[in-house]
C-alpha cells in the first residue's frame, strides 16, 4: 500500500500559477532593454514550432514542479503486517547477588563452583528456551534494581546477567523490595501473563517492604510468584580441628518462599545442586502460555528517491531541449 507521510503538500501544487497570476506584468515603461526589433522577434515567437517549444517547456516544467512535490510528501511504501513471535509471557528473573552467593557448596563436573556462577549457567540455558517471550533481569541485595526491563533481546539479557558479581547491590538480602519493584514494572503488562522467577539464597535481610506484604500486592496486580531457593543441605568446611559438615543453608528461609507463591499462584522449588537447579527451570519453562493480543508491524520502504530521480532527468532533458550548438571560433 502507497502512503505519504506528508500528503498536505499536495496543497501546494497550484503555487506557480497562483504566483504568475500575482505578478504584475512587465510594461514597455518598465523594460530595462528595449530592442528595436522586437516586434519581428515577438512575431517570430508566434510561429508554431516556436509555440510548441514553449507548451513543451511549460509542461516538463510543470511535471518537474510536480515531481518535487511528491518527494517532499515523503512516500513509502507500506507492506503486508508480519506478526512478532509472542507466547504471551512477561518474565521477570529476580536473582539473589547478596555476598551468601559466592558460597561454594554446588558441585558442577566434580568440582565446587559458587552458587551465582551455577545459576548464570542454568538461568542462560533457560533464557535460551524463552523464544517469543519478553524477559527482564532484576537483580536485589540490600538494594533491587532493573538491569535490564522487559525486552525481546534475549542475548543482551543473558550478556547482562554474565557480567553480573555479587556485592553489586550490597551483601544484605531485600527480597520484599525486590518483589514490590517487579510489581511495579510487570503491573502494565497485559493481565493473566505476568510472571516472576525469584531465586535467593537466604531470608529477608533488607529493605522497607516485607516480603508477604509484596506478596499480596503481587497477587492484587495478578503478579505470579515462583520462588526458588538454592543452596546445598550439606558442605564439608576445613577448621583448624580438622574437617566439619555444616548446613550452609540455614539461613533460607522456605516457609517464607512457600507463603509468597501461595499467595500469587505460583509454586515454590528447592535446589540443593545442579541437577534439582536444572530441572526446576525446566519445571517453569513447561508453564502452559498465557495467549494475549497479536503483535504486528508493517515494513516500510521509503520510496521519496524515485521521483527525485525523475525531476533531475526532466530537468536534464530541458536543459538539453533549450541547448544551443557552439559556433566555430573566427567566424
Amino acid at each position: 500500500m502507497l502512503s505519504f507521510t506528508w500528503p498536505w503538500i499536495g496543497l501546494l501544487l497550484p503555487l506557480p500559477l497562483l504566483v504568475y497570476w500575482a505578478m504584475p506584468r512587465a510594461t514597455r515603461l518598465d523594460a530595462a532593454l528595449f530592442v528595436p526589433f522586437f516586434k519581428e522577434v515577438q512575431g517570430g515567437d508566434r510561429h508554431p514550432a516556436r509555440a510548441g517549444g514553449r507548451l513543451a517547456t511549460r509542461l516538463l516544467l510543470g511535471l518537474i514542479w510536480v515531481l518535487l512535490l511528491l518527494a517532499a510528501s515523503r512516500p513509502q511504501w507500506v507492506g503486508e503486517a508480519v506478526a512478532l513471535p509472542a507466547s504471551g509471557r512477561d518474565l521477570m528473573l529476580g536473582v539473589d547477588i547478596s555476598g551468601s552467593m559466592d558460597t561454594p557448596d554446588m558441585l558442577l563436573h566434580g568440582s565446587p563452583v559458587a552458587r551465582i556462577d551455577l545459576v548464570k549457567k542454568v538461568v542462560n540455558e533457560f533464557i535460551d528456551r524463552r523464544q517469543g517471550d519478553r524477559v527482564g533481569l532484576l537483580l536485589f541485595g540490600t538494594e533491587p534494581y532493573i538491569q535490564a526491563p522487559l525486552t525481546f533481546d534475549r542475548p543482551t539479557v543473558k550478556t547482562l546477567l554474565a557480567e553480573t558479581q555479587t556485592g553489586f547491590a550490597g551483601k544484605k538480602t531485600a527480597i520484599g523490595d525486590a518483589i514490590g519493584l517487579a510489581v511495579k514494572h510487570l503491573k502494565e503488562r497485559p493481565a493473566n501473563s505476568r510472571v516472576l522467577v525469584l531465586l535467593t539464597d537466604g531470608n529477608n535481610t533488607a529493605g522497607n517492604v516485607e516480603p508477604l506484604q509484596a506478596a499480596k500486592l503481587a497477587a492484587q496486580t495478578e503478579v505470579r510468584i515462583h520462588t526458588i531457593g538454592v543452596g546445598a543441605d550439606e558442605m564439608t568446611i576445613r577448621t583448624f580441628f580438622g574437617n566439619r559438615r555444616v548446613n550452609p543453608s540455614a539461613d533460607l528461609d522456605e516457609a517464607t518462599l512457600q507463603e509468597i507463591a501461595k499467595l500469587t499462584g505460583g509454586q515454590y522449588f528447592r535446589a540443593r545442586n545442579p541437577t534439582e537447579l536444572e530441572k526446576v527451570y525446566q519445571l517453569i519453562d513447561q508453564l502452559e502460555p498465557v495467549p494475549q493480543e497479536d503483535e504486528t508491524f508493517r515494513p516500510t520502504r521509503a520510496l521519496c528517491h524515485w521521483p527525485l530521480a525523475g525531476a533531475l532527468l526532466v530537468s536534464l532533458g530541458l536543459a538539453g531541449l533549450h541547448a544551443k550548438p557552439m559556433r566555430g571560433l573566427g567566424k
